[in-house]
């Protein structure tokens, strides 16, 4: 079996996985009458292709390195997160209005709609933006000797650029979901902790650990195409549905146009002193 056949099998066993993973989310959703639980389901859903690239390639080659090994942690750590903050902050509360507002929308063949749409959809973004992560694990992997060699300072490198990442979307996550259970801050607009320096901390602290990511792949046979992953989530979340959808929200919002004003759009940095008019 050629080194070509071997990465087309363990691609497709991972979209295998991917696809019967997503199917699951898909019958409980429905079940349920509640398409957001595949925002529970979505981070895990990396995992699945990550781990299943790995596993799979263990098995037909019975070799694997502390590369493979740590980028996949690196997303297992990152999914229990994700899935754990979804499902704490949605807990009790009804279908999130987006999915509320396709259902009321598409009003016929709701269910199968839902599964294109919504349920597999997000399993081909998953693929995706993963691809930094199962490319690695079914590629050849340089030796990591030390951090002076191109392997050892991309892998050091990466994995340092992806904890960033982490704590700046764990530390924006928790403390929005501390300063929205007080009563007294309903309706208003985080503006303290990480969400000081930027109006959306949490996705750019999700982008810098696919980057980070991406940094990692760059030392295996052309790991530099990876970049289609963290490229397309940089974009989505920017101009498609995270920061775009909450700016059109909170539109018209005064206190949301005078944090507008002074705190930098998605990268971190200090506020801007307002002008006195």
């Amino acid at each position: 079996m050629t080194s070509i056949e071997t990465m087309l099998i363990l691609i497709g066993y991972s979209a295998l996985a991917l696809f019967i993973y997503i199917f699951i989310a898909f019958i409980v959703g429905t079940a349920k009458k509640n398409n957001a639980i595949m925002d529970i389901f979505y981070g895990p859903a990396y995992f699945v292709v990550s781990t299943t690239s790995l596993i799979v390639n263990i098995i037909l080659t019975s070799t694997f390195c502390i590369r493979q090994v740590i980028v996949t942690s690196l997303v297992l750590v990152w999914a229990i997160r994700l899935a754990s903050y979804v499902y704490i902050r949605n807990r009790g509360k009804p279908e999130d209005y987006r999915y509320k507002a396709m259902r009321e929308r598409w009003k016929t063949n709701v269910a199968l709609k839902s599964f294109f749409k919504v349920y597999l959809f997000q399993g081909i973004i998953v693929f995706l933006v993963d691809i930094p992560v199962w490319f690695t694990n079914i590629s050849e992997n340089p030796p990591v000797v030390s951090l002076l060699d191109f392997g050892g300072i991309t892998l050091w490198l990466g994995a340092i650029i992806w904890l960033i990442g982490f704590l700046f979307e764990t530390i924006a996550d928790f403390s929005l979901y501390k300063f929205l259970q007080e009563p007294a801050n309903q309706g208003k607009i985080m503006t303290k902790s990480v969400w000081k320096y930027s109006m959306h901390p949490n996705y750019f602290g999700e982008v810098t650990q696919w980057w980070g990511l991406f940094i990692i792949a760059l030392a295996v046979p052309f790991g530099f195409l990876t970049f289609i992953g963290p490229a397309y989530i940089t974009f989505q979340i920017i101009k498609v549905s995270g920061v775009k959808l909450l700016d059109k929200r909170f539109e018209g919002n005064e206190e949301y146009a005078a944090y507008k004003r002074k705190t930098s759009s998605f990268i971190p940095w200090f506020s801007k002193k307002e002008k006195k008019t």
